[in-house]
């Protein structure tokens, strides 16, 4: 937005703040955020503190320093404040868990170390955070945000100290952060209808339990050699040896193939063409598959055996059944890419397709929160600054985010992001 964009919606931003940073408990913090959101909107290649003081007719570089990295206001209440207002508007077809990297230098930021980023492609020294995002065809926001606290910073007291991590917070895998943001919002009263993320954290059986074990429904991609038996397989119990021994427990005779063997061995007549939505250049289109399989391995075996044997002394071996969705493009050699859903087994193929396929307005939102509200320009290092910057990106976004949902004017719906009924063809 230029300054002229930004002038024309001061009154719709107070208000707005007004009500987002009610809880911020003094007059002139409130002021201070009012500012640093026109910082974060205005146009400029850099939004840190220094360079959107520069731009603000009256912005103080020394007064917003002090707001964001010193103060002691809690974001906590803003956070739940932006779910209470965007929930609703967006009208969310999931919740998605992903993360997002931010390249930094020297040792010194929270949280940041030497390990994989994704915006260089390469592992580097970045700091990783965990988010969850309302999203739908139309529209998209983050909810929670938890930054990774890599596991060499568990007890290094010197760099906890200085950059003021609190005692509490300790190295948490970043599917337990998916997990930990979910719990947080559960406490709020908010769910989500389903919740989907990439392989990354579809893979890990844990999570799939975890999420199971809230009444959640899920999609979640997964790598090819995730294994699983077929739906028609049944678990044996061998011979018992002897008139002494113990009766042995059932279980499958033959090893889980993985998805991708699952899926090699369907046939090419059994996808299905399906369209999930416009994209820029047109429809989006792809050949489906999904067959029910009996997701397999140690980490999902053993605690529905630990379960079971609680319950009831013993087990009968059966495995879950969820849905497998397969991705075979028409020009492809081999199917391309797959998904666990724990949703019914009468869903549609369609639906299923498009929930699997609702991350791409994740990226879209990562665009405009990195390179137009400067969600990686932080220069601060410590815990505390960061959330703060975090949750003032978060709440630009989501003011911007509400002014295209409700304009004055109705605009024409955009082809990217048009939702479109499924085809098929056979």
């Amino acid at each position: 937005m230029d300054a002229h964009e930004v002038n024309r919606v001061r009154a719709a931003l107070a208000f707005y703040v007004a009500d987002v940073f009610a809880s911020v408990p003094r007059k002139d913090q409130r002021a201070k955020s009012d500012c640093y959101l026109r910082g974060l909107m205005l146009d400029g290649r850099r939004k840190s503190i220094q360079a959107m003081a520069a731009r603000l007719p009256d912005g103080n570089e020394q007064n917003l320093q002090q707001f964001v990295n010193q103060s002691t206001w809690d974001p906590v209440p803003v956070q739940r404040r932006i779910c209470e207002r965007m929930l609703p508007l967006i009208g969310p077809a999931a919740w998605v868990i992903d993360d997002v990297s931010m390249p930094k230098d020297g040792r010194m930021s929270a949280g940041v170390a030497p390990q994989y980023c994704g915006a260089l492609g390469k592992r580097a020294n970045c700091q990783v955070a965990v988010s969850v995002h309302a999203a739908s065809d139309t529209a998209s926001c983050p909810l929670q945000w938890r930054l990774f606290l890599p596991r060499e910073w568990a007890a290094d007291t010197g760099r906890r100290n200085l950059t003021r991590v609190p005692p509490e917070v300790t190295h948490r895998e970043k599917w337990r952060l998916a997990l930990d943001m979910l719990d947080t919002l559960a406490g709020w009263g908010m769910s989500p209808p389903v919740v989907v993320a990439d392989a990354a954290y579809g893979t890990n059986a844990h999570l799939r339990a975890a999420l199971a074990d809230r009444q959640l429904a899920y999609v979640l991609a997964v790598r090819s050699d995730v294994s699983a038996h077929p739906f028609d397989a049944e678990p044996e119990a061998p011979a018992r040896n002897g008139d002494t021994g113990c009766w042995p427990q059932p279980r499958y005779r033959h090893p889980a193939p993985s998805v991708a063997a699952l899926a090699a061995g369907i046939g090419q007549e059994a996808f299905t063409s399906v369209t999930w939505r416009l994209g820029s250049r047109g429809e989006l289109r792809s050949r489906f598959a999904a067959v029910r399989v009996r997701p397999a391995g140690k980490a999902v075996e053993r605690p529905i055996r630990a379960a079971a044997s609680a319950e009831q002394g013993w087990w009968d071996g059966i495995l879950p059944d969820c849905w497998l969705l397969i991705e075979w493009a028409a020009d492809a050699e081999a199917p391309t890419d797959y998904w666990l859903s724990n949703l019914p087994d009468d869903i549609p193929i369609a639906d299923l397709v498009r929930l699997a396929k609702v991350r791409w307005r994740i990226e879209h939102d990562y665009r405009e929160l990195k390179h137009g509200l400067g969600l990686d320009h932080f220069e601060g290092r410590s815990w505390p600054g960061w959330h703060h910057h975090v949750t003032l990106v978060t709440a630009a976004h989501a003011f911007l985010t509400e002014r295209r949902l409700a304009p004055k004017v109705p605009g024409p719906v955009s082809p990217s992001t048009k939702s479109l009924t499924p085809s098929r063809t056979s």
